[in-house]
């Protein structure tokens, strides 16, 4: 009786587990996609086989194989595992994995994976306490994350580790994952289902890259099915899902390559790209305020005098995002984004007065002369302030000088010709 409740309780449990953990690969060749990290011969996966791993940081997208390599090296090496959220974890939990690792390379002397989610999320004294015990050897640590590392791992963590970086998966990679986990007897869904092929694709573009979400969708999407139902169309699938968020994050890197790449498509005049650019940010909630911000810098710094209105048109739309708000002024920062992306290019504004910042910081600060002096006061005219100063709607051919002696020479714009 007892064998029967056991088994009661396994076949529970693994319908009770997502789809997503259930078809976890175990071995390298059931990962999708990162074949540039662990095809037949590549550094890393040559490293596992030898049982010669490093400490390392894994770099990628949400989604994209980076805790499942880390449980795959796990299970090909002779090394312990212990998994940390760096969302729950503290210090003390550092302390306590430490001394199991410890204790397991002591009576053991069997190494200690230390594996640590979303590592971004430590601050630096947390950061810190891994330090010495990542020097030691004591741990083996595996950081994942989706923060750029060079932002969010502290210099000495960084030069302790080696960082691999993830790629996005594929459609295409996408795809076989959702093809085997229909037709996986043991840990899949066992042929009972049957996909559309539209449906199949559909599922791959909504999960961008994320082949866990894909998972989750295809899961959700057959529990919603009615008992006798069998099969999905695309129809259930928009029905029971939909796309409810974008990959953007206001603070994180992903925030700084989209607005680099608007600025870049302004520049290069392709008010098309640069529209796309705009709405990957507006959809994903970016405040329009800032967008509008940087569109005013960008009339000045890249068009300037080439087309004076560009700071016209910017600052007119960064006053109707402050008086509209999203969803209303989307518009018109597209209309601001055609404008400058079309108009004429000129960076002579921006790089002269570089120029000038440039000089104060290195040349001593020169005297104002005297004839560009006021003189409200009879000893500061007696001193000579103002002395042969000429004003020039009197005598606009007048040849006097205004910058100081030892810069007369300076050129931070052309002079225009009389």
């Amino acid at each position: 009786m007892t064998d029967l409740f056991d088994h009661a309780r396994d076949k529970r449990k693994k319908s009770y587990q997502p789809l997503a953990e259930r078809m976890r690969p175990k071995t390298f060749s059931d990962i999708a996609g990162q074949a540039h990290l662990i095809a037949e011969g590549k550094p890393l996966r040559a490293l596992v086989e030898h049982d010669e791993i490093p400490s390392m940081i894994f770099w990628g997208p949400p989604g994209c194989g980076k805790t499942t390599l880390a449980k795959v090296i796990t299970r090909l090496t002779k090394a312990s595992f212990i998994e940390l959220s760096a969302v729950l974890a503290g210090v003390a939990d550092i302390r306590q994995a430490v001394r199991a690792a410890e204790d397991a390379l002591k009576y053991h002397e069997r190494r200690t994976i230390l594996f640590i989610d979303e590592i971004h999320r430590f601050n630096k004294a947390q950061q810190d306490a891994l330090l010495p015990f990542v020097e030691n050897g004591t741990v083996i640590l595996i950081g994942a994350t989706t923060e750029n590392p060079s932002f969010e791992v502290i210099s000495a963590l960084l030069s302790r580790t080696k960082v691999f970086v993830f790629e996005k998966l594929t459609r295409e990679d996408i795809i076989s994952v959702l093809k085997r986990a229909l037709e996986d007897e043991k840990s899949g869904l066992g042929g009972a289902i049957v996909l559309e092929e539209d449906a199949i694709t559909l599922i791959a573009d909504l999960a961008d890259g994320d082949v866990r979400n894909a998972l989750t969708t295809l899961d959700m999407a057959v529990k919603a099915l009615a008992p006798d139902e069998k099969k999905l169309s695309v129809e259930q699938i928009k029905e029971t899902v939909q796309r409810t968020h974008i990959h953007y994050d206001k603070n994180g890197e992903e925030h700084y390559n989209i607005i680099s790449a608007l600025h870049k498509s302004l520049r290069g005049n392709d008010a098309n790209a640069a529209l796309y650019w705009l709405g990957r940010m507006l959809e994903a909630g970016e405040d329009p305020l800032y967008v509008a911000r940087r569109l005013v810098r960008f009339a000045s710094e890249d068009i300037g005098v080439a087309d004076p209105q560009a700071l016209v048109q910017a600052v007119a739309v960064f006053q109707s995002c402050h008086f509209l708000g999203m969803p209303e002024c989307g518009v018109h920062l597209a209309q601001a984004i055609v404008y400058l992306a079309e108009a004429p290019k000129s960076n002579a504004l921006y790089m002269a007065y570089g120029r000038v910042k440039q000089d104060i910081q290195d040349l001593p600060h020169e005297p104002v002369p005297l004839h560009l002096r006021n003189a409200p006061t009879k000893l500061m005219k007696n001193l000579g302030y103002g002395k042969d100063y000429v004003y020039t709607p009197d005598d606009p051919d007048a040849d006097q000088e205004f910058l100081p002696e030892k810069l007369k020479t300076r050129s931070y714009w052309p002079k225009k010709k009389k």
